[in-house]
């Protein structure tokens, strides 16, 4: 599968080349993997229905690519959204995914969010006791479909990342389950409100290991059972597992896998899957992110201290959480000659600069690649999730086109890369309109 994967991003690289979507006018643009994103969204189908017959809601998180294209796909592949912003919520409705296949995450909704939410019949995990009694002023007042829930944090440590890592002692996220007297407070949340049916966890993302949020999810679990014992009754109908699987950034291999991660919980908490509890989960970065790649030319060369230097047009402004945090965001780097074929030079130490103006805008440093010349095209992978589609305006450069691709004939020697557009490259003109260019006056009067 990753041998096929490769194949069609050295095909679409090459015909992003001869079809003029690389081009001086356009020195920056990413590309997604159509038929990589289909496939991995039926893996996490799969994996889940291997190990259970319960309902399972595959909730993508908008934040990891928030294009509504990417959205419209997901959900025809079956899977949901799971929005933290009323921004995400306006794309995943312009996107055509229903209400029950939506769920709202956040620990800072307004009033007005929640009272959006509640009336089209949008899930809703409350985060913190102000929030449900927010929630509770609402309910009372008009009554609502939405299965309505709490997020709870296991506290159970940090991962590698510790800014992605969710379940720690002090985490901003969800009631902080071992703190004192909070455990007995949630319960009693719980037998006071027959219309609060769901727990919500999620462990953290990227570093944070598989066994560790394994863990979070038992958490869940048990207080589920502890919450049903207590109250007679079945109370808690759906356990949202949120999402977190790392990805590997290291090669071509998508690992760990949707099925080992399945396994893990069935292993681990094996009461989650014997049919009373429906499930939520929430991935993101999984899904996409090894469909994307973004691709630049290098417009120059030089040497400095002996070192080559590659200055290319993708840097900070597409790859930001690398380019400030290198050591927790490694990517890797593909070299092409300028017709879009693979590399085939003396492998030379090299840096990969960006366009901005700060030292630091380098996507690698100090990486073996064939020699880079003007004019060759950089590949970086692994970039369909956080990347391209979260714009750093630094220097005032413009949002990268965002397209598409299939390959047909696929493994034919009359295999064909179609692109469709995702995403328009930003304008000057609209560079100038977002940054006040309609009030030139305004701070003169």
């Amino acid at each position: 599968m990753e041998d096929m994967a490769s194949d069609r991003r050295d095909q679409a690289v090459r015909a992003a080349v001869a079809q003029g979507l690389l081009s001086a006018a356009e020195p920056v643009v990413a590309l997604l993997d159509t038929a990589g994103i289909r496939a991995s969204a039926a893996a996490l189908t799969a994996a889940f229905a291997a190990v259970t017959d319960t309902r399972v809601l595959h909730a993508f998180a908008v934040k990891a690519a928030p294009l509504v294209p990417v959205l419209r796909l997901l959900d025809a592949c079956g899977l949901g959204a799971e929005v933290a912003s009323p921004g995400e919520l306006a794309l995943a409705r312009a996107a055509g995914v229903p209400p029950d296949r939506t769920v709202l995450d956040s620990p800072a909704k307004t009033h007005e969010e929640l009272r959006r939410a509640l009336a089209l019949g949008i899930a809703v995990n409350a985060d913190n006791l102000q929030e449900l009694a927010r929630i509770d002023a609402l309910v009372a007042g008009a009554p609502t479909a939405s299965p309505l829930g709490l997020r709870v944090n296991p506290q159970l440590g940090a991962g590698a990342i510790g800014a992605l890592s969710t379940a720690t002692g002090t985490s901003k996220f969800g009631v902080a389950l071992r703190d004192p007297g909070a455990r007995e407070a949630v319960v009693r949340l719980f037998l006071d409100r027959p219309w609060l049916r769901r727990l919500h966890t999620h462990s953290g993302s990227q570093g944070v290991p598989p066994t560790l949020m394994a863990e979070g999810v038992k958490a869940a679990y048990v207080l589920a059972e502890e919450i049903d014992t207590k109250a007679g009754r079945r109370q808690i109908d759906t356990i949202d597992i949120g999402g977190g699987l790392p990805v590997n950034f290291a090669s071509d291999e998508e690992t760990p896998t949707y099925a080992a991660y399945a396994e893990l919980l069935a292993s681990t908490v094996p009461g989650l899957f014997d049919g009373r509890y429906a499930l939520v989960t929430e991935f993101g970065r999984s899904l996409l992110a090894k469909h994307g790649t973004i691709l630049t030319r290098v417009e120059y060369t030089k040497t400095s201290g002996s070192r080559p230097i590659a200055v290319t047009h993708a840097g900070v402004q597409v790859a930001t959480r690398t380019v400030y945090a290198p050591e927790s965001w490694p990517l890797r780097v593909l070299a092409y000659d300028a017709g879009g074929r693979p590399s085939t030079g003396e492998e030379t130490v090299q840096d990969v600069a960006g366009p901005a103006c700060f030292a630091g805008d380098l996507l690698v440093t100090a990486r073996t690649l064939p020699l880079l010349r003007p004019g060759d095209v950089v590949a970086v992978p692994d970039t369909g999730a956080y990347y391209f589609a979260h714009h750093y305006a630094y220097n005032s450069l413009p949002r990268p086109s965002v397209h598409g691709f299939t390959v047909t004939g696929e493994g034919t020697a009359g295999a064909e890369v179609v692109f469709t557009t995702v995403r328009p490259a930003q304008t000057l003109d609209e560079i100038v309109a977002e940054s006040g260019g309609g009030w030139p006056d305004a701070l003169l009067t």
